[in-house]
């Protein structure tokens, strides 16, 4: 596991303007949420958790509260944008400090009974590919603004 000293997710959250504000969805807690880049997936977050971690079982008695703060981010995505199915991975390969990906899927995205990455992949290797799962249906200031709203309907608990 990196040292939370080196790791970057460790280094956003202590800085005033790690994410960009426009792209902080909520501030939980025990989690931020943050829209992701791939809004071809229209309202796709990414949930990082405030305490470094690798590992959910390295939480303890948190573990339960940032779960939590992850299924209410996903109601209000699914309440946002409705998806057909709504993608959960936990992955922290790339970046070892404990993320949810949270990927609402269509019925009529043409990957859609495959895992999002396969497509992310093709995003690294084509510009084009890479502007149309970046771009979405929806202006990313709409999309947050959507998914706070959700949130504070849901009365999400807030830091």
């Amino acid at each position: 596991m990196a040292a939370a000293s080196e790791c970057p997710f460790c280094a956003k959250l202590a800085a005033p303007d790690g994410w960009p504000a426009a792209d902080v969805v909520w501030r939980f807690p025990h989690s931020v949420a943050v829209l992701g880049p791939w809004q071809f997936y229209p309202g796709y977050c990414v949930l990082v958790s405030r305490e470094h971690a690798s590992e959910l079982s390295q939480l303890g008695e948190r573990r339960a509260a940032f779960l939590g703060e992850m299924a209410v981010l996903a109601e209000a995505i699914e309440h946002a944008f409705r998806p057909h199915k709504l993608n959960y991975e936990l992955l922290g390969n790339q970046v070892p400090h404990l993320h949810w990906h949270l990927f609402p899927r269509s019925a009529a995205d043409p990957d859609r009974l495959r895992p999002v990455w396969f497509a992310l992949d093709r995003a690294d290797a084509d510009p084009a590919e890479k502007a149309r799962l970046e771009a979405g249906p929806v202006p990313r200031p709409e999309a947050v603004a959507r998914l706070r709203d959700a949130l504070h309907a849901r009365n999400a608990p807030s830091a």
